[in-house]
């Protein structure tokens, strides 16, 4: 093969692979399909995020990273996320350049995965999407993982100032709760909603009341995925939230427990379904703990301590 043949393979190689780049920019989520075709394409970087301990290690998407939640996205003494700078190097680290297209997934149903593009967007990282199904589809369908650790050479990022927009706070919650200038979503479990459990069983982060927001309406997480663990069609997302009054007309703020699986319908909301929601980090272990704010616990369920 001569060499000018030779450089007109390897330039359609550069643009086919960058085409294949540009395609997962025009939506929020890739498919298992897109994922696999582009393992080798330089301008996509893979980071996991998990939140069962040894998952990665275990096995992961040939290329991605491993974030650590817990301890990579979010700061290490205060309550709060990573900092800008902590986030930046970390995503230095793992290879991300500015122009990179980001593909988050991990266990759980992408809750952690979620919580990661979140953070990410309120520091204006562009081009963050999430694998559709996350890991658990990946293996079903027999897909390749690998135990070898990702190194990459280090990108060139730099990240924007946290955008408070995408972010609510205690103050913001109680203001929606009273004067409805929100819509709240408690996407949590119906037994949580109601007072019946504080937690779910197993879960060690808890509050000392029962119940939800006052005027937060109630669409558990779950009714927004497949059975296989990817998302509803947008038809069907727009379908679910505007059965509980959730249709985009005013700004939506989501919350969970500790924030992770109201990311998840953070993304659904916003990302899928371009609706202005905010996400409420701090949801129930830090409402359920406060002093004088409006709780309503349809079960009646009292705290003991135990």
């Amino acid at each position: 093969m001569g060499k000018a043949l030779l450089k007109l393979v390897s330039t359609v190689g550069v643009i086919a692979m960058t085409a294949g780049a540009a395609l997962a920019s025009d939506g929020p989520l890739v498919t298992t399909e897109w994922l696999e075709e582009n393992l080798d394409n330089p301008e996509v970087r893979l980071i996991e995020v998990s939140v069962n301990p040894g998952v990665y290690e275990r096995g992961h998407i040939p290329g991605a990273t491993n974030f650590v939640w817990h301890t990579d996205l979010v700061d290490p003494i205060r309550r709060d996320i990573a900092s800008k700078e902590q986030l930046q190097d970390l995503l230095r680290q793992a290879g991300v350049d500015d122009g990179s297209t980001v593909i988050l997934y991990g266990d759980t149903n992408n809750w952690f995965a979620a919580w990661g593009a979140w953070v990410l967007d309120v520091y204006g990282v562009e081009n963050v999407k999430l694998l559709d199904g996350g890991r658990v589809l990946w293996e079903a369908e027999g897909r390749q993982v690998s135990t070898t650790p990702q190194e990459q050479e280090p990108g060139d990022i730099t990240l924007a100032e946290a955008d408070p927009a995408l972010r609510a706070r205690i103050g913001d919650v109680v203001q929606a709760s009273e004067d409805g200038s929100s819509a709240i979503v408690d996407i949590r479990s119906a037994d949580e909603y109601s007072g019946k459990v504080i937690a779910p069983e197993g879960f060690k982060e808890t509050a000392i009341r029962a119940g939800h927001v006052t005027n937060a309406v109630n669409v558990p997480w779950s009714q927004a995925v497949q059975e296989d663990g990817r998302f509803k069609s947008p038809e069907e997302l727009k379908e679910l939230y505007a059965a509980a009054g959730i249709d985009g007309s005013k700004p939506v703020i989501t919350y969970c427990r500790i924030g992770e699986r109201s990311s998840h319908t953070w993304f659904a909301l916003s990302k899928i379904l371009g609706y202005d929601v905010k996400n409420y980090d701090g949801s129930w272990t830090e409402y359920g703990n406060a002093v004088g704010v409006p709780v309503t616990n349809l079960a009646g369920t009292v705290w003991t301590g135990q």
